[in-house]
Formats: C-alpha cells, sequence, structure tokens
C-alpha cells in the first residue's frame, strides 16, 4: 500500500558555508520523483529563507509543473508591520517561480498568533487565492492545544486540511498532546497531514536502551523507520512530511512510503513498550498550560525551554535540540531568568521553574 509522503525542504544537504547543496538536493529531488512521488513542502524562513529558492532552481526551473505539487505557508510573523499579505505572497510566488500553490498554509497556528491572524483575515486571504486558483488547496499547519484546534475549524470550516506535529513520543505528552489534536481533525472531517513524524530527528537518534529494544523486534528496520509507520498508518492520514538530509534518509523514507504497511500488533506492543521506556527517563512534568508566560518580566517562553531541557533529559545533547534552543532564546535565553519566582507562584505543577530553567542555562553553556 502506497501512502503520500513529502519531502519538506528544510533539513536539506549544506555547503560549508551553510548554503543549501543544490548538486546534492537536485540528486534527492530527482530520486523522489523517480520514485512516483511528486510533494514539497517549503516555507519563507526556511534554510535561512533560502528554501523557496531552492524549489526554483532543483524543482520548477528543471522539471514539468505537472510532476510536482508545492505546498507553501504564509507565515503571519514574518509579514513587516507596513506590509500586506498580498505582498508577501506576490514574492512567494516570484521567488519559487510558479504561477499558483497546490498546496498553502496558514503557518503554525496556536494561541498568540490566531487572534491577530482572524483580525487580519488572513484564513480569508487564503481562501480568496483559492477561489481566484492561486491556490489549489487551502488549510493551516498548527502547534497549539486541542481546545484552540476546535474552534479554528469550527469558525473556518472551509479549510480543507490542518497539518499536525504527531509522533509516537508526542502523542500523550502533556505539552504537546498530539493524540487529543488528531482525534479533533477526525471529529471535524479533516484530511490530515503530519509533520515531525520522527520528531526533528530525534526519534531517529534513541537512547542505547530503546536502540536495543527496536533492534532485537527488527534487526534490519532504522529506527527512524518505526517513527515513520506509527505515524502514516493512523487511519485519516493523508501525507507524511519529512525533512530530509541525504540519500541515506531519503532512500529509507521512500522504502517505507511506496510500499507501505502499518505497524502489525506486535510491533504496536514494541512501540508501546519503548515509550514506557522512555517515560521512565526524569523529566520535568510541564503541562505546558502557560500560566507562567503572563507573570514573567523577561518574557521568557518557559514552557518551550522546559519542553527542550526534556528532550536533552530524554535524547542527549544532539543539534537539533540545540537549535530549537537557539530559536526559543532569540528574544532571551535560559540564564536571563532572574530568579523573582513569579512563575513559581502561578505553576499548577508547583515546579522549581527558575531551578531548570539554571539547568537548562548550564546546558546551552556546554557545561551539563
Amino acid at each position: 500500500m502506497k501512502k503520500e509522503l513529502a519531502l519538506g525542504m528544510m533539513r536539506l544537504p549544506v555547503t560549508a558555508d551553510k548554503k543549501i547543496d543544490f548538486v546534492k538536493t537536485n540528486q534527492l529531488v530527482d530520486y523522489f520523483l523517480e520514485q512516483g512521488f511528486r510533494k514539497f513542502d517549503t516555507a519563507e524562513l526556511y534554510h535561512d529563507t533560502q528554501s523557496e529558492h531552492a524549489i526554483y532552481e532543483c524543482i520548477v526551473k528543471r522539471h514539468k509543473r505537472d510532476s510536482f505539487e508545492i505546498a507553501d505557508k504564509l507565515t503571519s510573523w514574518r509579514i513587516p508591520e507596513e506590509s500586506r499579505a498580498e505582498e508577501f505572497f506576490q514574492k512567494q510566488l516570484q521567488v519559487t517561480g510558479l504561477e499558483y500553490f497546490d498546496r498553502y498554509l496558514l503557518h503554525s497556528v496556536e494561541e498568540k498568533i490566531y487572534p491577530g491572524a482572524v483580525e487580519k483575515r488572513y484564513f480569508d486571504f487564503i481562501l480568496e487565492k483559492k477561489a481566484k486558483g492561486f491556490v489549489r488547496e487551502a488549510g493551516f499547519s498548527f502547534h497549539g492545544k486541542p481546545d484552540l484546534l476546535d474552534k479554528v475549524l469550527t469558525e473556518y470550516p472551509e479549510m480543507e486540511f490542518v497539518q499536525l506535529q504527531i509522533n509516537y513520543a508526542d502523542w500523550d505528552n502533556p505539552t504537546v498532546r498530539a493524540g487529543e489534536c488528531y482525534n479533533i481533525a477526525r471529529k471535524h472531517g479533516k484530511k490530515i497531514l503530519i509533520m515531525e513524524p520522527v520528531k526533528g530527528g530525534l526519534l531517529a537518534n534513541l537512547p542505547p536502551e530503546a536502540v536495543k529494544l527496536l533492534k532485537t523486534a527488527a534487526p534490519d528496520k532504522s529506527v527512524a523507520s518505526w517513527a515513520v509507520r506509527f505515524a502514516a498508518g493512523l487511519e485519516g492520514v493523508d501525507t507524511v512530511l519529512s525533512g530530509i538530509s541525504n540519500m541515506e534518509q531519503m532512500v529509507d523514507n521512500v522504502s517505507l512510503m511506496k510500499n507501505f504497511q502499518p505497524l502489525d500488533a506486535v510491533e504496536e506492543k514494541t512501540l508501546q513498550e519503548l515509550v514506557a521506556l522512555l517515560t521512565k527517563i526524569p523529566r520535568v512534568g510541564c503541562t505546558g498550560c502557560g500560566y507562567c508566560l503572563p507573570v514573567c518580566p523577561k518574557n521568557l517562553p518557559i514552557p518551550g525551554f522546559i519542553n527542550i531541557l526534556n528532550n536533552v533529559k530524554m535524547f542527549g545533547d544532539l543539534s537539533q535540540i540545540r537549535n530549537s534552543y537557539k530559536f526559543h532564546a532569540a528574544r532571551g535565553g535560559a540564564d536571563e531568568c532572574i530568579n523573582c519566582k513569579k512563575c513559581t507562584n502561578v505553576c499548577p505543577q508547583h515546579l522549581d521553574i527558575p531551578g531548570h530553567l539554571a539547568e537548562l542555562a548550564k546546558w546551552a553553556k556546554n557545561d551539563y
């Protein structure tokens, strides 16, 4: 059974100067298309704004338009205050060399973004572009809580699909609540696209004990394949996005999805054992409620920082985690906590948040 796979153009091979390696990317694109897949996913900010240009150089310029499909995104926080969505959209068409997008998404809808998106009519803008033929399918990617997803899908039923962060590690994660979001999307009858099936590569770099468990069960299957098959095997899933960086990953992903076989009962039990193993690793019991955010005098992204600390505890000091920390720390690092304890006073879980931020700050300085 073949399942849809989309090549996410956000972790492409790069040269020594951090520019996208077009030669290697061309090889990935060509192999992907030769194997019968055709969906690509980009955004204006990916690869330090290089990704859309790679769409043009590696796909649009080299292949017939009816041989591929491109998804792009309206990234609201990247639109300058003096500009409009129309200018942002037209520049995307220009950079990619396209006349229309096969799929267009409002990017990363969550609690902070949604009110502004409604006020500025971004959902309506995307639907208007669809009505005029500049967009074939309209949807959004989502990083918020389940109740917000239910609200968005209720208020904008015209949205045809939702892109969710789903993987086995986040399925019951109290911060991400992936399983609940999946069920809400199913309730609304929406087509589901999955991002981060391997949790940004973390589920391909499991602790040794976890790797041993999977390799004992299936010596010939990659560690990452368990995550991809879990995500793709969910009912109602249309497409799984994978941020592929090299040909080894490409071959593994394509082989999985071209001849897709969902997890069987024995494999599901093994995966349950794996999740139980991972949950035994001591983690900070943050539920992501966000009560701490409005009281922090330094405006630190506390739940995001705690999630990063938990990833460090589970997966070790990986480059993916450091990149995530740099993103969250752009407006202030964990070391900027002043230990005022206002966050601790409102935390329903009574967490020592300043202590955990100090631990994360120590890790960030390579002293962990």
